[in-house]
């Protein structure tokens, strides 16, 4: 009886997993490249028939959260299909989107000043099957209407990002929540030019484990930042 009980409860998770995105590798998970940073996650695997919001502050936190997503849809679009952006202003660059190995033509900008028109859109573009990635600026949104969102995405498979600038509800349906920060670059022989750094803060991750990571685009895939190791005054003697 006991066993009977722990496999209905072990298949109930199995299927909940599923329905949030959480998909064995054998099942087409996707871990998109993030290294190290997919062990927290359910099956150790990237949630896509997901909604991922990132929480920022600022232009600075923007571009790196828009940097940090670029990356991750160069390894979502690789199946086919495009990516709806819409966005309140033409603040993105284009073709520093092929710094990321996603080209700009694969993209389908939109430009809205409301929250309640980005809503509307987002949701609609959402249901399209057609669609790898929905990404939407979007700072306001109701519990209710996030879930309306997760909803669409678990019927089409699509994957959503949602970039909200100091939101005032917290309270969503969505499956994860990040916040990227820029770091310095690694120093090389001209000033300003190297490789893209970020802080990267998973805040929360249904059925996973938090956590922060320096990370860098290098080499068209994330990695790893080694942190300098720290020389204690013994050892320092030792060498001297």
């Amino acid at each position: 009886m006991q066993l009977q009980k722990a496999q209905i409860r072990s298949q109930l998770q199995n299927d909940i997993f599923l329905l949030q995105g959480f998909k064995p590798s054998n099942a087409g998970g996707n871990d998109v490249g993030l290294g190290i940073i997919k062990q927290v996650f359910p099956y150790s695997t990237f949630p896509t028939s997901a909604i991922h919001e990132f929480f920022y502050n600022g232009s600075e936190d923007a571009s790196s959260s828009c940097g940090f997503i670029t990356g991750i849809l160069s390894s979502l679009m690789k199946k086919g299909g495009a990516t709806l952006w819409i966005s309140s202003s033409k603040s993105l660059f284009p073709p520093a989107l092929k710094n990321f190995g996603v080209e700009p033509e694969q993209i389908i900008f939109i430009h809205l000043k409301k929250d309640r028109e980005k809503l509307w859109v987002m949701e609609e573009a959402l249901k399209c099957k057609s669609l790898s990635c929905v990404i939407g600026e979007i700072n306001d949104i109701s519990f209710t209407e996030s879930r309306r969102f997760q909803l669409a995405v678990e019927q089409t498979g699509v994957t959503g990002f949602v970039l909200r600038e100091n939101p005032k509800n917290l309270s969503t349906a969505f499956v994860t929540r990040w916040k990227i920060k820029p770091l310095a670059t690694e120093k090389t022989d001209l000033p300003g030019i190297g490789f893209p750094r970020w802080n990267v803060e998973l805040l929360k991750v249904r059925n996973g484990k938090p956590g922060s990571w320096q990370m860098e685009w290098k080499s068209r895939g994330f990695r790893l930042v080694q942190q300098p190791a720290i020389i204690t005054v013994e050892e320092q003697r030792k060498i001297i």
